[in-house]
């Protein structure tokens, strides 16, 4: 493919740059061979052209597509180069904020410098047996695969982590740890993985150090070998340590510190077991301040140093030796504060008493004065004679130092080797991994002694690393079978051998160090003499003759060659380790012994590890070297051994490469420096693993694979049968040049850039159909618009010349319409003046005419008024003499109505003062009111009366006076008379004067009497307004507060509603969380329980195997049984030898608890037997003594019946006069009864006398069977015939039913049994057979018990009485309460009289309701208590019934004469029990549980058959009062029904097939136990198959535990089947094929979604499903019980397929949302078919479901993501972030999401509580509830099929 295809325009490309390393640019026009130049534009839209280098003409790598940009593996990338690795690390890091990334076989770590919720055991759990390349990056998967090559190819493994100071690398080898420690456990009960992870706090605390690069970098290396047995769990773990730091004991530069162990003690040091130290603070040491920064941010010194004596004290470290460490750490931070003085040049001294060294030396238990002595001086030791010479200061503080450092590398190793010894296992270890945490290649601005020996160390990694690349590559080559050529790959042997050869630096550098004036300046001269100008690899620096260079794999180094020598050789004085050898302090000289004897790895080794792990190695390295033999040898001697012994180990193992990296130096979390990576980048060999991968084939695709993606490639024609053939085909025609791709059996191999080349290709093709897609469409669509603009315009035409032709109609009916209202104006304007001129003229005339009529009207008028005048001028004249009269009259009767007036006034104030007047007369006002109005009428209707009679007498007097005058001629006669009546007119006119005077006064009178009258109406209407208005506020005030009460109340119901649905749910999600706590329980005790079976049957077979032929039972053997289950033996003494033996060796566990409660009950039995035994036997005898005075005595046989008609008599009366008196009471309470007391107490009263009526009826039956009776004694005496009939016992039989108590029963039992014995005198003196005896004892026994009887009803009733009188006082009491209150009311205002009223009768209805709630629970408790009374009686009596039978001895049998009976025989009816022989017990559990086949049961016999069978078992047990035998078989059912599902407790169809049996079994249990709750739904003949005689419900406690350990095995079985389907069935299988595209794989090759043979699908899930349905519906589960099972089994499935999914990048996109949906309604339909949409199964689904459609939603703007956060409520904000990073566009024309968009939903997140935890919990199972399901089968109607061979039992 030439150059000029692929730098064609748009085409992008990297090009180099000083700040970013690399960058992005895009061509603008084509690249055309020859050019020089490329013009390209910038990301920022910068134009640039760039030049190609005019010697190689190199162009600018090219940048791969955007969707392989962020794949998981770098090798999948079309162009592999340095800015396509770096550029995918930084999109993975910053926008997708993914640490781990694969580079083929290594696994690229990039510390985020912030904690990730990534290393939890629920992703532990999720990449534990997955393949590497199905999951994302993670050191999990690394780790997998790890511990899965060592099972599968029994071959040990390493990997190796690696990279710079602060890179991650120690934490990455401790998760690796974590994982397997989790993973695997452990083979023994020591915990071996807890050690295992607790060695690191003690490594961290005393190997790693904060520098200015990490908090917590590690300053040594290791390498930490995890054994594992032939199981693979851990068993062990040795610890190899390389290079320890210790120069950082005694120096650190400016920002570090010293090891942590130091600060941690100083923080530490106020303890009280620390005073003896006496520390300080790190401030105060001069080896701990030196740095400058005591204290790590965010890091607790204390605390740290509390984890570091919690993991020494797991690990084995006594609290001595602990302490022993903390002394020796003390004594060398005191040792640095050791001062010296100089004396001259050559000598110095310590002062005296220094308190620093006297410190030191009491810590450390030697002599001061000797070791203030050879702190100053040394010993020079020549031939002849030994001297000691002085030291100079400097020299005294170097050998104080090199003291420190021998000391603390002596601890050092101590504390390793006793790590190994803790982590040591006796057990022979049969595989190992191995992790090696070692330092990455480092370079700084001054090397010395330790970068040498790191980057050395890393130039053997980097070879090994290389080879196995190599190899790899070759052998993949060679598996497909295609011709390879030898890749050309850097080889750094050159280098290595530069280093370790002979005459190479460190031999060069030992050989310095062995001559006695050797300095560094005299090694640096050698180095340039031997291989300078002579090595390409080795330089020599421009400006410094004490300085060399190594072209190291990664980068050229510069050495500086001061301190070299000293650090070799680590010089330290003999006589000062001699000082500390004679200490006293017992573990000082540990430290210090021969290498033979010392504590070290080596001596921890078991002696069963495999050849590689007992290589001999050194825990210790850089031993320092001293003057004997034991110290000759060099720290780069000791080095270089422990190197090459662990490239030996790592040669022998499978390595897996971690290369961590450090993106920043500042550790700012998810910040990525391009420079520092790419460096790091070189320097780890990614780069170089790239370029191995680049120069082979690269990119390699499988056959389906490639047709899967390429597809679209193909014409119809090159399809072809076989892939293999369409693909050659395909390819020949698309790639010319054949070196460009190899075909291999089962791949296709790409060169480099190929896959992009048919990324493009492919691109190009869908962007064509696209744009033709896109033509046709935009034709369409313009042509549907030209139509719809054609008729729109035809339609515009239509309608606008309509509205023409209207307009135009318009015009002419409007000039017509114009014409008419013209004619008809001008007609109304001519009307008009016409009108208006005839009605002036009307209107003069009529108003000349009414001038007229009125003129004549006046004059009329004029006259009459004139008569009128007249008429009422001579009525006044009449008028006003009968008015004279009529005053005087009417004044008398004022003054004296005035009078009385007076009197009721002053007697109405009197009233009128007191309260209640007032409110009479503010009642009645009105109507007095109108009463006096109406007397006023009255008095006016009387006063027109006397006008009237006045006017009359007027008349007469005018009559007579001019009857007077007429006659006065007349009557002249005397002139006196005239005088006489002249006086009486004289006199009668004063009077009338008088008279008018007094009606005047008395108008005036009541005048004022009107006036007050009116004045006080008008103050009595104010004062009813008032009131009025006082009312109104007051109403509305009540109102308002009536609503606002209301509003409140409203609001209180609404919020306890609320708090009550939220209570409701807390309290549901409380018992959820309870019920599913204890149901871990059960699972975690059922898991001990079958630990504990494992160990005792390993111990079973131990004892077995050491003594052959002897079994001996344990005694503390006990069942595996839950804490209900019995745990004790069952041994009858009384029983056979041969059945104790059996019964010992099967040992029937019972349930201590319910055993010990039934061995009380039995007690208590046996007590009350016994009370009943003495009872009988003093009866017996009371009767035998009695029958031996009626021998003596046979007359008084007749006083007795006399005595016994006298009795009935008496009981007669007293029954009489019982009634008498309970008639006189009933009447009394009648008549007494008031209304109040009737009203409220009627309910009770009714009830009451209910009673006294029921009592009285039975008291009446009562006298009517005395009188049977009597007249039945009657006729027996007056028979003289025997009568050979048998006795009627009916009479006694319901005389026994009526019975109550057993004293009763006792007592009529014994009469019976007396009855039974007559003398033989009596019988001779009644009749033969002494029948008519019998009947007389029997009625006399009768009487007896009748009398008691009476009595007890009389002592009833009595009390009966006396509770109606009290209730009769207690109504009298309310009644008097009742007026109270009432009187009480009536003070009251009429609104708060009518609440008062309320309010009581409320109260009083309150209360009412509670005492009969009270006696309604009264009532039910002692219905109940009498029912199961009754059971117990009927069920005696039918017992004494049996035993009155059986006590009759034979020798009366042979006295009595038997007369023949004909006792009709009955049709056998069965009662639903099933009797076997105890014997036959173990025999029944074997047939019906053991050896029974589900399938056989499931498919031909009724569901529950085995279920029924054994509750039926404990039926008749139960009916035979045998506790034993219901005790044993339940408990042997239980064992059994475990034993069955630990044998085959894998198999689906036997777990569900005893979930089923045992829930029925525990309904059976409870629908006849007898308890009402259970009894609802049981017909008449079901309750009579209840439980009568033991109450199991501690046994249906035990049996529900069982259920719930079954159904969680059942859920673990089903788990285990779905489990491989559903990653494949749900995420990898294209159910719609063709939507989802196969991207480009790496070499971590991932499962195929595409359907090949052995893949599981969707319908194999569905058809599992089914498979699991149907089983369960035909062992008859309850419906419940399987929709929680459907329930459980869509979680597991949602929960895994959404874990997979978080954790697979390549899942995430468009198509496989579109995928996962289908799948999920394709479920949901499957429960549609089934019914089950209500089980709650499909809301397990939701957040698979919301995951899916968040994968297809757009994520752009911020509408989008509203309404994403709306959506995706049953998503975490962890899982949402996740989705969104992860999501990858599997072809162009999908978007990536932005980074920006991201943080968006966050921000909108952040106020949402929810879990961080990323994973669903698959492991967890819901809380199973069994719901009671009873049973319509009729017990009775069960056939036992021959089938199940229980022969030997019967049906009952």
């Amino acid at each position: 493919m030439a150059a000029s295809e692929l730098y064609t325009k748009f085409a992008r490309v990297w090009i180099p740059d000083p700040e970013e390393v690399w960058r992005s640019a895009e061509l603008l026009r084509d690249y055309k061979p020859g050019d020089k130049t490329l013009l390209l534009r910038l990301e920022e839209g910068k134009d640039l052209e760039y030049r190609l280098d005019p010697k190689t003409k190199e162009l600018p790598h090219l940048r791969n597509p955007d969707i392989l940009v962020g794949e998981n593996d770098l090798t999948a990338l079309s162009y592999l180069h340095e800015p396509a690795v770096l550029h995918n690390l930084r999109v993975r890091f910053i926008d997708s904020k993914l640490i781990y990334t694969y580079c083929g076989i290594v696994l690229v770590a990039i510390n985020p410098y912030e904690q990730l919720p990534i290393y939890g055991e629920d992703i532990i759990n999720a990449y534990s047996g997955q393949n590497m390349g199905d999951m994302d990056p993670h050191i999990f998967a690394v780790a997998e695969e790890a511990y899965k090559q060592m099972a599968r190819d029994e071959r040990n493994q390493s990997i190796i982590v690696s990279g710079e100071s602060g890179a991650g690398k120690t934490v990455s080898a401790k998760y690796a740890m974590r994982y397997f420690a989790t993973v695997s456990g452990s083979a023994s009960e020591a915990n071996v993985e807890e050690k295992v992870l607790a060695s690191n706090p003690i490594m961290e605390s005393i190997g790693n150090a904060k520098t200015t690069r990490n908090d917590n970098s590690s300053r040594f290396g290791k390498y930490i070998e995890i054994g594992f047995d032939k199981r693979y769990r851990i068993i062990g773990a040795n610890m190899r340590t390389y290079l320890l730091e210790k120069s950082r004991v005694v120096f650190q530069a400016e920002e570090e510190r010293n090891y942590h162990i130091f600060y941690q003690l100083c923080a530490s040091a106020k303890l009280p077991e620390f005073k003896m130290l006496q520390l300080g603070a790190a401030d105060s040491f001069h080896y701990t301040k030196q740095g400058g920064s005591p204290v790590i941010e965010g890091v607790d010194d204390a605390r740290e140093m509390a984890h570091t004596r919690q993991a020494c004290t797991l690990l084995g470290i006594s609290e001595s030796y602990q302490m022993g460490i903390f002394r020796i750490l003390a004594g060398i931070l005191h040792l640095g504060n050791v001062g010296f003085v100089s004396r001259d040049s050559d000598s110095c001294t310590i002062p005296p008493k220094h308190e620093p060294l006297s410190v030191f030396c009491d810590l450390m238990g030697v002599e001061y004065e000797e070791m203030c002595h050879w702190l100053c001086h040394r010993k020079l030791a020549t031939a002849t004679e030994t001297y000691i010479k002085p030291i100079s200061k400097l020299q005294a503080t170097n050998a104080r130092d090199a003291l420190a450092k021998h000391i603390y590398a002596k601890l050092f190793g101590w504390i390793v080797g006793h790590v190994n010894q803790a982590l040591h296992s006796a057990v022979k270890q049969h595989s190992f991994i191995g992790v090696l945490d070692i330092y990455g290649f480092e370079t700084f601005e001054i090397n010395s002694f330790e970068q040498f020996c790191i980057n050395y160390a890393n130039e053997k990694l980097q070879q090994q690393f290389n080879m196995h690349v190599f190899k790899l590559e070759q052998e993949e080559y060679m598996k497909e079978q295609i011709p390879w050529t030898l890749i050309d790959f850097y080889d750094n042997q050159p280098c290595i051998n530069l280093i370790e050869s002979k005459l190479g630096i460190l031999d060069l550098l030992d050989e310095e160090c062995k001559m006695p004036k050797g300095t560094d300046d005299t090694w640096a001269q050698k180095l340039y003499n031997t291989h300078l100008n002579k090595c390409a690899l080795f330089e020599k620096p421009r400006l410094s003759n004490k300085a060399f260079i190594i072209q190291h794999f990664a980068d050229k180094v510069e050495y500086q060659c001061e301190g070299f020598l000293e650090k070799n050789k680590d010089t330290v004085f003999e006589e000062q380790i001699q000082v500390l050898k004679s200490s006293k302090f017992k573990m000082l000289p540990e430290l210090f012994q021969d290498d033979e004897k010392a504590i070290s790895p080596t001596s921890a080794t078991p002696s069963g590890r495999t050849p590689l792990s007992r290589v001999p190695s050194k825990p210790t390295k850089g031993r320092p070297g001293q003057l004997t033999k034991e110290h000759k040898k060099t720290v780069g001697h000791q080095f270089r051994n422990s190197l090459h012994l662990l490239m030996e180990t790592l040669n022998a193992t499978t390595p897996h490469y971690v290369r961590c990296i450090k993106p920043n130096d500042f550790k700012f979390p998810f910040t990525f420096d391009e420079k520092r990576a790419v460096q790091q980048l070189r320097a780890c060999g990614v780069l170089e693993t790239i370029r191995i991968s680049a120069a082979g084939f690269p990119s390699r695709w499988t056959y389906q694979e490639f047709f899967s993606r390429y597809r679209v490639l193909m014409k119809q024609k090159d399809v072809l049968g076989d892939r293999k053939q369409t693909c050659k085909k395909v390819l020949e025609k698309l790639i010319l040049d054949k070196d460009k791709y190899q075909f291999g059996k089962t791949k296709i191999f790409f060169r480099a850039g190929q896959v992009a080349y048919l990324e493009k290709l492919r691109a190009d093709k869908l962007r064509a159909a696209c744009i033709r897609i896109q033509k046709t469409i935009r034709g369409w669509l313009l042509r549907k618009k030209f139509l719809r603009m054609r008729r729109a315009a035809v339609t515009m035409q239509r309608f606008v010349r309509g509205y023409q032709a209207r307009c135009y109609a318009k015009f002419l009916r409007r000039t017509k319409a114009a014409t008419v209202i013209q004619k008809y104006w001008r007609m109304y304007v001519v009307r008009r003046r016409y009108k208006t001129r005839r009605a002036a003229t009307i209107v003069l005339q009529a108003c000349l005419r009414g001038y007229l009529a009125r003129n004549r009207y006046h004059k009329m008028l004029r006259e009459h008024k004139a008569v009128i005048i007249q008429k009422w001028v001579r009525g006044w004249l009449a008028r006003t003499h009968y008015r004279r009269c009529l005053q005087a009259i009417v004044y008398l009767q004022c003054c004296f109505r005035r009078m009385m007036a007076k009197r009721e006034l002053k007697k109405l104030k009197i009233e009128a003062r007191s309260v209640e007047r007032y409110k009479k007369l503010h009642i009645g006002m009105e109507n007095k009111i109108m009463q006096l109005q109406r007397k006023v009428d009255e008095q006016n209707k009387d006063y027109k009366c006397l006008m009237e009679k006045l006017t009359s007498l007027e008349g007469t007097y005018n009559s007579e006076t001019e009857k007077l005058r007429s006659d006065l001629e007349r009557l002249q006669l005397s002139e006196e008379e005239a005088k006489v009546a002249t006086g009486r007119v004289l006199s009668l006119q004063e009077e009338l004067a008088r008279l008018q005077k007094d009606l005047e006064q008395t108008q005036s009178e009541k005048k004022s009497i009107e006036e007050r009258a009116d004045r006080y109406k008008q103050e009595t209407e104010q004062l009813v307004s008032n009131l009025k208005e006082e009312n109104t506020l007051l109403k509305q005030e009540k109102e308002s507060l009536n609503h606002f009460i209301m509003e409140q109340a409203k609001e209180i119901t609404e919020t306890m509603e609320k708090k009550l649905v939220e209570e409701t749910k807390q309290l549901e999600l409380d018992l959820n969380d309870e019920r599913l706590r204890y149901q871990n329980l059960l699972n975690e005790f059922s898991r001990l329980e079958e630990r504990y079976d494992d160990l005792r049957e390993e111990m079973a077979l131990m004892a077995t195997v050491s003594k052959p032929g002897h079994k001996r039972t344990d005694s503390t053997h006990s069942s595996n049984e839950s804490e209900y289950t019995f745990s004790s033996e069952i041994a009858e003494t009384e029983d056979v030898p041969s059945r104790a033996e059996e019964l010992s060796e099967k040992k029937v566990p019972l349930d201590m608890s319910l055993f010990l409660k039934l061995q009380k009950r039995v007690t208590e039995l046996e007590q009350e037997k016994q009370v009943m035994q003495d009872e009988l036997d003093r009866k017996e005898e009371q009767m035998l003594r009695s029958k031996a005075k009626e021998e003596e005595r046979p007359q008084i046989r007749g006083a007795e019946l006399e005595y016994e008609s006298l009795k009935r008599q008496e009981l007669e009366s007293e029954n009489k006069k019982l009634k008498n008196e309970l008639n006189e009471l009933r009447k009394s309470l009648s008549e007494k009864s008031a209304p109040e007391v009737t009203a409220p107490g009627a309910p009770a009263y009714r009830v009451l006398m209910e009673q006294l009526t029921s009592v009285s009826e039975e008291l009446d039956v009562r006298k009517e069977e005395v009188l049977i009776l009597r007249s039945q004694l009657v006729s027996q005496k007056e028979a003289v015939q025997p009568k050979n009939t048998m006795t009627d016992a009916t009479i006694l039989l319901e005389d026994v039913q009526k019975m109550k108590d057993k004293g009763e029963i006792a007592q009529a039992y014994i009469g019976l049994k007396e009855t039974n014995r007559p003398s033989a005198l009596d019988c001779r003196e009644l009749n033969e057979d002494g029948e008519l005896w019998l009947v007389y004892e029997g009625l006399k026994q009768a009487n007896r018990l009748l009398e008691s009887q009476l009595q007890s009803q009389k002592r009833s009733h009595e009390n009966e009485a006396e509770a109606l009188r009290g209730e009769i006082q207690s109504l009298k009491e309310e009644n008097n309460r009742q007026q109270q209150l009432l009187a009480q009311n009536l003070q009251l205002p009429p609104e708060a009289r009518i609440e008062a009223s309320l309010q009581h009768e409320i109260t009083r209805l309150t209360n009412e309701n509670l005492d009969l709630m009270e006696q309604l629970e009264k009532q039910d408790k002692t219905v109940r208590k009498l029912k199961k009374q009754l059971k117990v009686f009927a069920k005696k009596i039918g017992e004494l019934e049996v035993g009155q039978m059986e006590n009759i001895s034979p020798g009366q049998i042979i006295d009595e004469p038997i007369r023949p009976v004909n006792i009709p025989r009955k049709e056998k009816d069965f009662q639903g029990m099933l009797e076997y022989k105890k014997e036959d017990e173990q025999k029944l559990v074997k047939n019906l549980i053991l050896e029974l086949k589900p399938r056989g049961v499931a498919v031909n016999l009724i569901p529950g058959l085995p279920a029924y069978i054994l509750f039926m078992c404990v039926r008749h047990a139960d009916y035979l009062n045998d506790d034993q035998k219901v005790r044993s078989l339940l408990t042997s059912t239980i064992n059994s029904i475990k034993k069955v599902l630990k044998k085959r407790g894998d198999d689906f169809e036997t777990v569900s097939f005893w979930l089923s049996n045992t829930c029925r079994f525990l309904h059976c249990l409870k629908q006849y136990s007898g308890e009402e709750g259970f009894m609802k739904h049981n017909t008449a003949r079901q309750n009579e198959h209840c439980l009568t005689n033991f109450d199991l419900a501690e046994y249906r406690q035990v049996l529900s535990d069982l259920a719930i350990q079954i159904y969680q095995q059942l859920v673990r079985v089903l788990e285990n089947i779905l489990q491989p389907m559903i990653v494949s069935g749900m995420l990898e299988h294209e159910t719609i094929q063709g939507v989802s595209g196969v991207k480009p794989t790496g070499l971590r090759k991932r499962t195929s979604s595409i359907a090949d043979e052995g893949t599981y699908t969707l319908d194999s899930i569905l058809r599992q499903l089914n498979s699991f349905h149907s089983v369960m519906c035909q062992h008859g589960m309850d419906p419940e019980l399987i929709k929680q099972v459907v329930k459980q089994m869509f979680y597991i499935v949602g929960a895994v397929t959404l874990n997979n999914l978080l954790l697979r990048k390549d899942m995430c996109s468009w198509s496989k949302g579109m995928q996962i949906r289908y799948n999920v309604s394709q479920l949901e339909e499957w429960l549609r078919d089934k019914n089950l949409m209500n089980s709650g199964a499909k809301e397990t689904l939701e957040p698979l479901i919301q995951a899916a459609q968040l994968l297809q939603v757009k994520k752009k703007t911020d509408d989008d993501a509203e309404a994403i956060c709306s959506m995706c409520n049953a998503l975490t904000t962890a899982q949402i972030v996740k989705v969104l990073n992860l999501y990858t566009p599997v072809n162009e024309f999908e978007e990536r999401v932005s980074v920006a968009f991201i943080r968006t939903i966050q921000m909108r997140l952040r106020d949402r509580k929810d879990s961080p935890q990323l994973l669903m919990d698959a492991k967890h199972i819901f809380p199973v509830t069994f719901p009671f399901n009873p049973s319509s089968l009729a017990l009775e109607t069960i056939q036992i099929p021959a089938s199940l061979g229980l022969g030997f039992i019967s049906r009952v």
